[in-house]
């Protein structure tokens, strides 16, 4: 097991083990978007139990991408006390954190009311599946790169040790990447070398405004899961582009809100065995196959020995959880201290449920008991 409790470097940053907690919804910021006490208690009980890097909820850069109340904002300098405050908790835990910036499209709830913003409205189309939106224009372009920009620099004025981009799942970069969202005829639609313009503007002022040393991570499907969804061979290319641009580390899921629930990003069911672990682990390894870059993979990783394998296999560098680490914070320290039974999450997204409606981000098993 010693590799998976191995240093890794992402450009100025080094951290300890393999182990990365995926971004998760938490639904325990203020309804402004505000930091609270109960999501700076989740981050450094994170850092306490070892996470090699911790990557919050994804934070709003404006409110009309916000997905729904109570998700932590970073799109104004009056919410930089309360970042400080989380960053700070878990520096003092001795651990490492990102903030994963985001807008959420056409599946955003706007803080204004208005209409969500899109790449193309398929609300005729597919109704029920996508909702309806405003189609995005080249100006918008260019102030959406404007205010990843902003919450980056935010990030780093509060001492997060990274950001990451939120483009998996369905959300507004992922749909400039999917054909499936994106059925535009301009230059942002068409061939993925045109589909992936609007995520490396975004990128690149992002870059400019935090410079070449504060690392920078993406988020970004492996397969949608989707018909005329984006699949393994274009994202491979997507990131080779993000790695010739100076991306720090990719991180590798799959599917989005519009695909089977077969298919999720949360599947539910229980994945004990080792076949069942690592749902993404053939598409990982095709894209792993074109970088150079550091690789984390997430999706139904649920052992060390699963985790170990993927790394020894080449697969990916680091392996990043998410509901597991909702039921046990301290998962990651129970494993390097020699105890090796599987994570005890039972995955049957019960505490999503809460977090969506506005309980907040727990487990209902763990609390039971």
């Amino acid at each position: 097991m010693q590799e998976l409790f191995s240093p890794l470097t992402l450009g100025s940053l080094t951290l300890p083990n393999r182990f990365m907690r995926s971004a998760t919804f938490e639904g325990l910021a203020a309804q402004d978007g505000e930091v609270t006490d109960k999501l700076v208690a989740l981050m450094a009980a994170l850092a306490r139990g070892r996470v090699g890097l911790i990557v919050t909820g994804n934070a709003y850069v404006r409110g009309d991408g916000r997905t729904r109340p109570t998700q932590m904002a970073i799109d104004r300098d009056a919410l930089l006390p309360g970042l400080t405050r989380m960053a700070e908790a878990v520096h003092r835990e001795g651990g490492q954190i990102a903030v994963q910036i985001a807008h959420s499209g056409c599946y955003s709830d706007p803080v204004d009311g208005g209409a969500p913003l899109g790449l193309s409205d398929l609300s005729g189309l597919c109704p029920g599946q996508v909702p309806a939106c405003r189609e995005l224009t080249a100006r918008d372009v260019s102030e959406l790169a404007s205010a990843f920009a902003q919450a980056a620099v935010r990030a780093k004025a509060a001492g997060f040790d990274a950001v990451q981009l939120h483009a998996a799942h369905g959300y507004l970069l992922s749909q400039s990447l999917s054909p499936f969202f994106n059925r535009r005829a301009d230059e942002f639609g068409g061939p993925i070398e045109n589909r992936m313009k609007i995520l490396l503007a975004v990128y690149r002022a992002v870059r400019s405004a935090v410079g070449a040393k504060f690392p920078v991570l993406i988020k970004i499907n492996s397969r949608d899961y989707l018909e005329h969804g984006l699949v393994p061979e274009e994202t491979a290319l997507v990131c080779r582009a993000l790695q010739d641009a100076g991306i720090d580390l990719v991180e590798l899921s799959g599917g989005t809100m519009a695909s089977d629930p077969r298919f999720s990003p949360i599947r539910a069911g229980r994945f004990d065995a080792p076949e069942r672990e690592a749902w993404f682990r053939a598409d990982a390894a095709v894209i792993k196959a074109a970088l150079t870059v550091p690789v984390a993979l997430v999706g139904g990783v649920r052992t060390p020995q699963t985790a170990l394998a993927l790394i020894k296999e080449g697969v990916c560098e680091m392996i990043a959880l998410s509901r597991p680490l909702i039921r046990e914070p301290g998962l990651i320290a129970r494993w390097q201290n020699g105890d090796l039974r599987p994570a005890t999450c039972l995955s049957d997204n019960l505490c999503l449920t809460e977090a969506r409606s506005g309980n907040g981000l727990r487990c209902m098993h763990e609390e039971r008991e």
